[in-house]
């Protein structure tokens, strides 16, 4: 009797599926069954070949050989996980297998995990697709009930497989080249560059700030209070402390006359469902999460608890088939969340479209809990405080708005005037799910005022004030700017094409931060993410082209819309174009690079810095393991100690493969 080969991307999600299956029998690197074998990768263990690897005159650094642009950059299965490899081949080959079914990561990296292991292998036998949001067993269950021809997904492997040669080839030569014009080690990608860009812009910003005097006049009206407004600038500053000094002598003690009272009823709607991004940046400023910590947490409550749904997704909305489901969660939610279920301004039907829309829905859904009652005690403190936040933004969701009454007022004081504004709760909503949290949008209330009303200045202080730079990039800025990459461009045209895009996807912003503070090019200072001094450095001797997210932003555009396209041919297109332009582009960076300005010196780093900084990561390539998903393995750093370079004046891999 034949069997099916199940290939997972990681053993815990094999064991979890073997167990659904009912598969039990032990084997080496893989579970038997009479129906099933259940194997897996841990991670990529197929990648793109080293340069040397690839043509043998590339192995000596030279810039003689660049740019390096083989017509076919070849496979090469990882030393480190080998073996693994040689099973799942054996049974790919074996004619005890009739037919495969892919269960790698339901994403753009999970399929090329899977495509070039069943390539290296040289396998043809028919592959069916799992792609599932869920670990639970009834997800698991319902997804082999589904199974799709693998060829659904050749646009999304195209995609995938454009996207981790454009790194090969932009990555190897820009930083091989840069890194002998400075004889430094440096590290340039197409993602990692532009995001660099974003972090010393900021702090440049910063250090070219001068500070401005001001000053602020509050005048005390007994029961409110308001702001002197300059009649020239409507603004609540004063630009001399004589003048503010001035004002406050000639209002205190004198009436003040109400001469405008405007009130409005306000609704604020429930904010929307989390997609990674927003669940990182929301993590970071309230719980003081690095984006590489949610992400791994978040897995963890994926893949080890199956508590919540897939999280590295692009959407912040569910499929309108999944409404029964949803009512079945929060049904299921343990305390303290059971009794905001069943509170009565719960709104079990709730279908709204800013939840609810197939059309907002691409490979997954919005992060929401899964239908597994959660057992709380059995999750640390940081996972419980990042599935709170998940739970109640979708129990939030449920509820009614959060209704206020908004109030402006403008006293007269003799010649000044002064603004007060302020908020009345009126429908508290889903603001319930919140009420211990301190919001920075809650104003004070203000007594009900109308035109004509007179109040007496009982005092008036005067505040001397200075405006401030901006902010120093944190993990939830950065994430921020990286998603919205392009939305300040000035071409209306340019800008609409990049509203879907930005630097990097969902599933790697994280690891692209980390990668960039590994290689010495950024550092964190508390909270705050700053640029070193290399990289500064290095931002001012590359190209704009490769530090702009504009040129980015627009790849990532390019390979999403790849990966929907439908027709083969013209997907091939798309496909022969884009690796196209990332040729010329390859060759353009080289040729920046030798007339790179010959006067920057890079300072040399300290014995054993970048032997560690291999160590913790350094010398993964483009699109393979570059932090998209944290395995836990450690098998995933491929080619970090294999290539040393001739008379070892350099160690190969000196950042030459950048990934996103």
């Amino acid at each position: 009797m034949t069997k099916k080969l199940i290939v997972a991307e990681k053993p815990s999600v094999a064991r979890d599926i073997a167990r659904v299956l009912g598969v039990r029998g032990r084997g080496e690197g893989c579970l038997v069954g009479e129906e099933y074998v259940v194997t897996w990768a841990i991670g990529h263990l197929v990648a793109l070949a080293e340069p040397g690897e690839t043509n043998p005159a590339w192995a000596k650094w030279s810039m003689a050989q660049l740019p390096m642009l083989p017509e076919e950059i070849p496979l090469k299965v990882l030393p480190a996980t080998r073996d693994q490899f040689a099973v799942i081949r054996g049974w790919m080959l074996s004619d005890e297998i009739a037919s495969l079914i892919c269960a790698t990561d339901a994403a753009r990296e999970g399929e090329l995990i899977f495509r070039y292991i069943y390539r290296m292998a040289g396998c043809r036998k028919r592959v069916e697709r799992l792609w599932i949001s869920s670990m639970t067993d009834a997800a698991i269950q319902q997804g082999f009930q589904r199974l799709r021809p693998a060829s659904d997904y050749d646009a999304l492997y195209a995609s995938a497989r454009c996207r981790s040669e454009a790194d090969w080839l932009v990555g190897m030569n820009a930083s091989r080249a840069f890194s002998l014009k400075y004889n430094a080690h440096l590290s340039i990608g197409r993602v990692q560059t532009p995001t660099l860009n974003l972090i010393v812009k900021r702090d440049e910003e910063i250090e070219r700030f001068v500070p401005q005097d001001y000053w602020e006049i509050r005048a005390d009206f007994g029961d409110y209070t308001g702001l002197w407004v300059d009649p020239a600038t409507k603004q609540t500053r004063c630009a001399s402390a004589e003048q503010a000094q001035a004002v406050r002598k000639a209002v205190t003690g004198q009436t003040g006359t109400v001469t405008e009272s405007v009130r409005e009823r306000k609704r604020t709607p429930p904010p929307q469902l989390y997609d990674l991004t927003s669940l990182q940046r929301e993590a970071n400023r309230r719980l003081g999460f690095s984006a590489d910590k949610t992400l791994k947490l978040a897995q963890a409550l994926y893949e080890t608890h199956k508590l919540v749904t897939y999280p590295r997704t692009d959407s912040r909305y569910l499929p309108d088939d999944m409404k029964p489901k949803i009512e079945q969660t929060l049904r299921r939610l343990p305390q303290p969340y059971a009794d905001f279920v069943n509170a009565p301004q719960m709104d079990m039907a709730m279908h709204l479209r800013r939840f609810y829309d197939d059309a907002k829905v691409s490979d997954h859904h919005a992060i929401v809990p899964t239908d597994k009652t959660a057992d709380l005690s059995r999750l640390s403190s940081d996972e419980r405080g990042l599935y709170d936040m998940i739970v109640r933004r979708l129990v939030a969701a449920h509820y009614p708005g959060y209704e206020y009454e908004s109030a402006r007022v403008t006293t007269r004081v003799g010649e000044h005037d002064f603004k007060s504004t302020g908020a009345m709760p009126v429908v508290e909503g889903w603001r319930a799910l919140y009420r211990d949290e301190k919001s920075e949008d809650r104003e004070p209330p203000l007594p009900v005022l109308d035109t004509g009303d007179t109040r007496t200045v009982k005092k008036a202080a005067v505040k001397a004030c200075k405006t401030k730079p901006p902010l120093p990039h944190t993990d939830a800025s950065l994430l921020n700017l990286m998603e919205n990459a392009g939305r300040d461009i000035e071409d209306e045209t340019l800008r609409e094409q990049m509203k879907s895009s930005g630097l990097g996807t969902p599933a790697t912003r994280a690891a692209i931060i980390e990668r960039l503070i590994q290689v010495g090019y950024a550092r964190r200072k508390g909270k705050s993410i700053v640029s070193t001094e290399k990289g500064r450095q290095l931002i001012a001797v590359v190209p704009e082209q490769i530090a702009s997210a504009v040129t980015t932003g627009k790849w990532e555009k390019f390979l999403s819309d790849m990966a929907g396209q439908k027709d083969a041919d013209e997907r091939d297109r798309k496909s022969q174009r884009f690796m196209s332009g990332i040729r010329r582009f390859s060759v353009f960076l080289v040729d920046a690079a030798k007339s790179a300005p010959g006067n920057v010196v890079f300072q040399r780093e300290e014995a054993g810095a970048w032997k560690k900084r291999k160590a913790a990561g350094y010398g993964g390539r483009a699109g393979q393991g570059t932090g998209n998903r944290q395995q836990g393995t450690g098998n995933r750093r491929q080619g970090t100690g294999n290539r040393q370079q001739a008379k070892g004046k350099r160690e190969q891999g000196t950042g030459n493969r950048e990934q996103e």
